[in-house]
């Protein structure tokens, strides 16, 4: 019939369209595939991330062989003394490791704040632990890392929540773990690019501004900054405004995105160092504890912008090799810091099992986290003046 025929024509053509719509989508896959195995970071990537693993798995492997002291640690149950409940706060917990270690340490007593960029994920993470341990506390707060503004407003939420709920005006462990991986640059409202900001400005800004709550605290309190074995990559780093913030990076003609996710880390890296130092000079009985924890390779969402092709190629092979760990998995070295005894500091958390490792030469430059700190302290101070000025 006429209504069968045009029904078929319907069909056919639709059908048609969905083929031409396949094949240029898989056209334009293969396109950037392409167009990222073609680029310096992909082989920064494949071959000096794999390099610079191997070499903190063969630190492990060397201590159990050679080393007769143990490089150990124990974990401990949180002290609670002059506490209703120790608190915690952990970013980037909307998903992947944050997630994780938010559904661990509730169960390890914590009343667990989750910190994250987007309320839709921060609600469906609070649902999804709820659902696994209903004795669980937990608070969730927005917070975008890349913006002063919005860790001052964290911040104050944070301050007013203690305050209205009863609890000690004091917090006992930060986790520093909100990190993002971009393969293409982007630019802050301060003008600052969003990987460094994300990454390392962010934490500073963020502890520099909790710092007073973490001294309040009637037991030893701590910090936890998560870095990356990728770290070890950088060699003869410069700190200067420029670089910290991340500006000269947006100036080349292509993102080189490994690169500035390395230097992230070291950032990260050399002030938990630096924050370990000069706490320790003003306090020698160490009331706060900063610690480093490198997770090692993750499956999570933070390689989602680089081609799915490879991404999954990446993820198989690192499987294969017994490289490749869950979020419940990863987080162990991440649990081994938060929980060592109190009177651990300045140490680099790897492999899980209580063990530490060295992070690289560079990392343990005085000098240069020096430079950094000025640095980075100078960039907070700038913050603080225009946020005075927005608030006039």
């Amino acid at each position: 019939t006429e209504d069968s025929s045009s029904y078929l024509a319907v069909a056919l053509t639709s059908f048609h369209c969905v083929k031409i719509v396949r094949t240029m989508t898989v056209g334009k896959e293969l396109k950037e595939v392409l167009y990222f195995v073609c680029s310096v970071e992909f082989w920064r990537m494949a071959v000096l991330w794999t390099v610079s693993l191997l070499s903190s798995y063969l630190q492990l492997l060397a201590q159990r062989l050679f080393v007769h002291k143990s490089s150990s640690y124990i974990r401990c149950v949180p002290p609670t003394t002059g506490l209703i409940m120790p608190v915690c706060i952990i970013t980037g917990a909307t998903s992947g490791l944050g997630a994780a270690a938010a559904s661990a340490l509730s169960r390890e007593g914590f009343f667990v704040v989750l910190a994250g960029q987007s309320s839709h994920l921060l609600s469906k993470t609070v649902i999804e632990i709820t659902s696994q341990n209903k004795d669980a506390h937990l608070k969730a707060f927005e917070v975008d890392l890349s913006s002063f503004q919005s860790i001052l407003k964290f911040k104050d939420s944070l301050e007013q929540w203690l305050w209205d709920s009863d609890l000690h005006s004091s917090i006992q462990l930060l986790i520093n773990n909100a990190g993002i991986l971009a393969t293409s640059s982007r630019v802050t409202a301060e003008g600052y690019d969003k990987v460094m900001s994300t990454n390392y400005i962010g934490a500073f800004s963020l502890t520099k501004a909790l710092l007073p709550l973490l001294k309040n605290s009637p037991v030893p309190s701590r910090i936890v900054n998560v870095t990356s074995f990728t770290h070890r990559i950088v060699y003869g780093p410069r700190f200067d405004n420029e670089t910290v913030t991340g500006k000269c990076f947006l100036r080349s003609k292509r993102y080189p995105c490994a690169h500035v996710y390395e230097y992230s880390k070291l950032c990260l890296l050399l002030f938990s160092y630096e924050l370990h130092r000069q706490l320790g000079l003003m306090d020698r009985s160490r009331h706060i504890s900063v610690i480093a924890a490198d997770p090692g390779v993750v499956k999570t969402n933070i390689m989602r912008e680089v081609p799915l092709l490879l991404s999954h190629a990446a993820f198989t092979v690192l499987k294969l090799l017994g490289l490749l760990q869950s979020p419940e998995d990863g987080i162990n070295s991440v649990l081994d810091a938060a929980l060592a005894p109190p009177e651990t500091s300045g140490v680099y958390f790897f492999g899980g099992k209580g063990r530490t490792i060295n992070s690289s030469v560079v990392s343990h430059n005085s000098k240069l986290a020096g430079e950094l700190w000025t640095t980075s302290s100078n960039i907070y101070i700038n913050s603080q003046l225009a946020s005075r000025e927005l608030c006039d």
